[in-house]
């Protein structure tokens, strides 16, 4: 299309890199600046809804996904002393005859590299740190610590809680600490010894959580992600150490299958579980706001990454065949198609009761992202 609008994309995390696989999809090459000089495979696991599937499953990635990832008989729900099943939310076939897609567990670093290898690597920018950007008539300006300065007709700032596209727009609002904190990491399944663990279980406990789950389809490697009470820690940073021998102690007198875990890990990382209020508007003329950048949630409901791919596919529909001159409206017709749902999900994640007795999941795993019905234009 001769009057195709440009696109600069702000951040290649999940949802940067699902943005412009998915653009790429609807025929609208955009460019993706990153501040990180490389990427690297963290130590976490993530889980991979059937709703996320469904956008993974557009952009051609499933087949990829199915043979890096672990597919789970169900993400189980237990007491954290007893053992007893709170509810046990069956996923496998049923499910994804059910949601149409599989419920998939994996590394973080599996399903960024796969989503990575969807856009050509001329495409990304690293090494770029954003540093100002400006509307004007000529388009979006933005500038680079490098020194580097472009211009776009459309920005979409995917580049986390900590945005400088949202604070450039929207000024800089502190998050809620919630007075927890959360220990993850992912280690060799091989240093349990042969201990025989579960697929996927959330063990509950008073205050405290801990869920546990392979991320390899071989059962070769194991994660697991904690919150408890630590109103004293606020750092929000995926690369900063705990101690082992803290988190060990803060899950004394759980399960045994807890303990097993916790004493076979070598390391672990550490941050503060922040969020913020649901935005009135994350839109502003040619810019717009996506995934961590608008809705930052709490993990508790696994779905953050699962919003910021979704925000994509919805995203790279409404720009789909959009002129220069309408890429504004297009982007308000973006928001107004998310607002709600991503707001519900926010709100529901907020109080960590996600499974832990019987819960309605269709509005959650059932949506597709691909054929869900958009705002008017």
């Amino acid at each position: 299309m001769a009057n195709q609008p440009s696109v600069a994309i702000v951040g290649a995390g999940m949802g940067g890199l699902a943005t412009a696989a998915a653009l790429r999809r609807v025929g609208i090459v955009a460019t993706v600046y990153e501040q990180a000089s490389q990427f690297a495979r963290l130590g976490a696991g993530i889980q991979i809804g059937c709703n996320a599937m469904q956008v993974l499953r557009g952009l051609g990635l499933e087949p990829r996904l199915r043979g890096d990832a672990f597919y789970p008989r169900s993400w189980n729900n237990k007491d954290w002393q007893t053992g007893d099943v709170r509810f046990d939310m069956i996923f496998g076939e049923s499910a994804e005859e059910k949601f149409g897609a599989p419920y998939l567990l994996a590394h973080r670093g599996d399903l960024h590299a796969a989503l990575a290898s969807a856009v050509p690597a001329q495409d990304v920018k690293l090494g770029h740190k954003l540093t100002a950007l400006e509307q004007t008539a000529k388009g979006v300006e933005l500038a680079f610590a490098n020194g580097v300065r472009v211009t776009a007709d459309a920005v979409v700032g995917a580049d986390g809680v900590h945005s400088l596209v949202r604070s450039t727009l929207f000024g800089d609002t502190a998050p809620n600490f919630t007075g927890k904190i959360a220990y993850r990491t992912t280690f060799p399944a091989s240093l349990l010894n042969g201990y025989a663990i579960d697929d996927c279980t959330k063990w509950w406990g008073e205050d405290r959580h801990i869920v546990i789950y392979f991320v390899k389809p071989d059962r070769s490697e194991v994660y697991f992600v904690t919150s408890q009470p630590e109103p004293g820690f606020r750092i929000e940073s995926w690369s900063e150490k705990g101690d082992v021998k803290l988190l060990r102690a803060a899950f004394e007198g759980f399960h045994p299958q807890v303990q097993a875990v916790l004493h076979a890990c070598p390391d672990v990382h550490k941050w503060a579980l922040l969020e913020r209020e649901p935005m009135e508007r994350w839109t502003e003329g040619n810019i717009t706001l996506l995934g961590d950048s608008c809705h930052p949630m709490t993990p508790y409901m696994a779905q953050g990454a699962a919003m910021a791919m979704e925000d994509a596919a919805v995203l790279s529909r409404c720009l789909d065949g959009v002129e220069r001159d309408g890429v504004a409206a297009a982007l308000r017709r973006f928001e107004a198609s998310r607002k709600e749902r991503t707001s519900r999900v926010q709100l529901s994640s907020r109080t960590n009761t996600w499974l832990k007795n019987k819960t309605d999941t269709d509005w959650v795993y059932a949506y597709n992202a691909w054929t869900a019905p958009l705002a008017a234009a």
